[in-house]
């Protein structure tokens, strides 16, 4: 299964990738995710590994993440893996007019086992809960760009 979402941030990509490339940012903006753990390679980079434990309505749900390709600020992907389900993400970022970026995530998914089955009733799902991760990220992004400004604003006392 494969497909495509997008969606404008009202933010600089410069700005946008500062903030998606945070690690520590990912729990601010994925809902479910409880841990990120880095196992092994350079953060962040080509062949990195890290192990990610997710609260899918009450089950923690265990993937590991494997950076493929990092050449911000176009595009940035990864391989996730959870038993039964194998997901390749690419990122890319574009320039779309004075402060804005468009971010477009090309996904593909493949299943075995039970998962198979399962994803035979649940493709609307897989493409809804992506749209819900980048609208997070969205409403993180410009609220944490936002809360900056407001900072920078302030008068000294």
């Amino acid at each position: 299964m494969k497909y495509k979402t997008e969606l404008i941030i009202n933010l600089p990509r410069e700005r946008v990738i500062e903030l998606f490339d945070d690690s520590a940012n990912l729990t601010k903006w994925q809902k479910s995710l409880r841990s990120f753990e880095h196992i092994n390679g350079e953060p962040g980079q080509p062949g990195a590994k890290s192990r990610l434990i997710y609260d899918m309505d009450g089950r923690d749900i265990e993937m590991t993440e494997t950076i493929t390709s990092r050449s911000l600020p176009e595009e940035f992907s990864g391989i996730f893996e959870a038993e039964g389900v194998w997901n390749s993400l690419t990122n890319h970022f574009y320039e779309d007019g004075p402060g804005k970026t468009r971010w477009v995530l090309d996904s593909e998914f493949k299943f075995s086992g039970l998962m198979r089955v399962l994803s035979l009733f649940m493709k609307g799902s897989f493409s809804m809960q992506t749209a819900d991760f980048m609208n997070d990220f969205k409403e993180f992004a410009e609220a944490e760009s936002s809360a900056a400004a407001e900072t920078e604003s302030q008068p000294e006392s």
